[in-house]
């Protein structure tokens, strides 16, 4: 690994100035956007890794553990333009193109890297599909609907076990299947016939026409509100964004930036934020085998204790394992504060207690606070819009716009709706024009659904705050409007250290609910247990020392609301953690509302029922008519 500043040496990060170009229109909207010049970005993403691989050919890009393995199996840039120009070669010779694209079905892998990049390089989509829709489903429902439309030529999993019944529910099968490790199914290719292709001069000549209009992926929305759509993903749009991220935080060229991560690369977080901002820095990735659950939050420990990152990314749900983890072992703690610049926090914003104990535990390793923020965006724009490039405290600040992007605030439903415009936004959806259209405003903004506000008017440098989704927002039967994204963040809020997460509830109903998702380590930190004796989490949960706790909580947070749609009367404590497998977490760690709302359907009725049922913790008109 090459050698690094010494820590007295970058006590700070080097961030630019906010500079801002502020108008409000007649008609309530404020148009927002960067006085910095963006600056030149390369024409597509195969530019930045044959840049790389000229100026740097033995630095190690992408990183992996094999299944039981102790060692890092490592790829440098050199032969990462080496792998992706042999596989350009024998993916042009076998006739693919925008019409029959490259699909991922599996995993980040080194294999996967290359496959995609290899794609790109010959101006081939590659259209990573989340392993969710092959491994937990029993309908195959939305893998075939992505099937339906890309209709790929060539389909890459790691290891064909795992999907062969995903495979055999696609039926006849019009596309190739190239398999990685683990022997290749009947008549698959394996990998290595791709890697052994020799680039001719039609690869070198179908790179020379790729340009950032070309589409470089295919990304896949969550489908929580209906199938996924395929958003277009062109190169212009990763690498518009990658530059300017660089303009907001100039330290990203000083030195190379190393990461651990996990977020998978089916989703704009892992696969354009991560992977691409490691890609235009000339950085090195480690591929992190691990995820934030119990049973494989122990890899990515494992990880951490050998490789110290320059930059941290994960989700709320991420930070609250690892940090149970870091608080007890000092040398874990040492290894990951040590080189690190950034702590990065997407998908939702970071409870105030989760923020707390990592600026705390910064200060104890390092005598000073590691910068913790965060950005926003989606998948339609590649991903960043916003980012924190200047001091902040509050854990929903989304930042400011990036350089070259326009934010538009637009009046909606009592709230600032948040569009955009910009290098950086997707033409619209594969072959779904009446999507698309549906998509964008009367001038050409795209409706994110997000809404947002200012966190100080006055001081408008100081950032927006993420102000929730539109969309999941509600009103009770009152006709009084719910802000459910405001409820839910002063719920994991005051009930900390026990929650986790929270679904709002009380759609069409007279008051409030919540289920909340506890933390095991922060029921133990309310309710401490004799050491052996520690209860399952359900039980845990039912202790009169938990439920107090709660109830307590609950009253301080109906005092301190400003209106009935501001606190919630009634909350049911889940025992069962949201499931990935049900589309309840999503891969990038957050929880999917609607999902919830749907799969507990009973429960949501349980909060409600009259009398309460003695699960259900109730706060109404200062009397608890729960039992305790």
């Amino acid at each position: 690994m090459e050698a690094r500043k010494a820590r007295g040496d970058r006590e700070r990060v080097r961030f630019a100035s906010p500079r801002l170009r502020i108008r409000t229109r007649e008609d309530g909207a404020t148009l927002v956007r960067s006085e910095a010049d963006p600056g030149h970005c390369a024409r597509c993403v195969g530019e930045l890794l044959t840049h790389w691989a000229e100026t740097v050919p033995d630095r190690v890009f992408l990183a992996e553990r094999p299944s039981g393995s102790k060692d890092w199996k490592t790829c440098t840039y050199g032969e990462a333009l080496d792998g992706a120009r042999r596989i350009a070669q024998a993916l042009l010779e076998r006739g693919l193109g925008p019409q029959r694209p490259v699909a991922i079905l599996s995993e980040n892998s080194v294999r996967h890297a290359l496959l995609s990049l290899g794609a790109m390089h010959a101006g081939i989509p590659a259209v990573p599909v989340s392993p969710f829709y092959s491994l937990a489903s029993t309908d195959f429902s939305k893998l075939k609907h992505v099937f339906r439309i890309v209709t790929p030529g060539l389909v890459f999993v790691e290891s064909p076990g795992p999907y062969q019944r995903a495979l055999d529910a696609l039926g006849s099968k019009d596309f190739e299947l190239a398999c990685g490790r683990g022997g290749p199914a009947p008549s698959a290719t394996p990998f290595r016939e791709l890697l052994s292709a020799s680039a001719t001069d039609a690869a070198d000549e179908a790179f020379r026409k790729t340009g950032p209009r070309t589409v470089a992926k295919i990304l896949f929305t969550s489908g929580s509100t209906g199938l996924p759509k395929g958003v277009i993903n062109t190169h212009g749009m990763l690498c518009s964004t990658q530059r300017a991220i660089v303009q907001c935080w100039p330290f990203l060229a000083e030195r190379a930036p190393v990461t651990v991560d996990w977020l998978p690369w089916n989703h704009t977080f892992g696969g354009n934020h991560n992977f691409n901002m490691i890609l235009h820095n000339g950085g090195t990735l480690y591929i992190d085998g691990g995820k934030p659950t119990p049973a494989l939050a122990g890899e990515t420990v494992r990880n951490l204790r050998e490789v110290s990152p320059t930059l941290y990314f994960n989700v709320p749900r991420g930070y609250d394992v690892l940090l149970s983890h870091l608080e007890e072992d000092p040398a874990l703690a040492d290894s990951f504060f040590r080189e690190l610049d950034l702590i990065f926090c997407a998908a939702a914003p970071l409870p105030s207690h989760t923020w707390n104990r990592l600026n705390a535990l910064s200060r104890e390793r390092l005598g000073r606070e590691v910068p913790l923020v965060a950005s926003w965006g989606s998948t339609e724009t590649a991903p960043t819009v916003t980012t924190i490039h200047f001091p902040v405290s509050e854990s929903d600040n989304i930042g400011l716009p990036v350089p070259g992007v326009e934010l538009k605030m637009a009046p909606c439903r009592g709230k600032l709706e948040l569009r955009v415009k910009g290098p950086n936004v997707t033409p619209g959806y594969w072959r779904q024009p009446d999507a698309t259209r549906e998509a964008f405003d009367d001038e050409g903004f795209y409706r994110t659904g997000d809404a947002g506000k200012w966190i100080d008017e006055g001081s408008p440098e100081k950032g927006i705050r993420f102000d929730g989704r539109i969309a999941e927002d509600f009103k009770l039967s009152t006709g009084t409007w719910v802000a459910a994204g405001a409820v839910r963040l002063k719920l994991v809020d005051m009930l900390e250290p026990l929650a986790q997460d929270a679904v709002v509830t009380g759609q069409g109903r007279d008051y409030v609910g919540a289920l909340l998702f506890a933390s095991p380590s922060g029921c133990e930190a309310v309710a401490p247990v004799a050491s052996g004796a520690e209860p399952a989490l359900a039980e845990h949960l039912r202790t009169p020392e938990i439920r107090a706790f709660v109830r307590e909580r609950l009253k301080k947070m109906k005092q301190e609301a400003k209106g009935s749609s501001m606190f919630a009367r009634r909350v049911l404590l889940m025992d069962e953690p949201p499931s990935p497998d049900f589309n309840e977490i999503t891969d990038k760690g957050y929880i999917n509302q609607r999902a919830v709302l749907e799969r507990r359907d009973e429960l949501v009725r349980l909060l409600y029922a009259d009398p309460p049922d003695a699960r259900v913790i109730v706060v109404e008109d200062d009397t608890e008519r729960g039992n305790p």
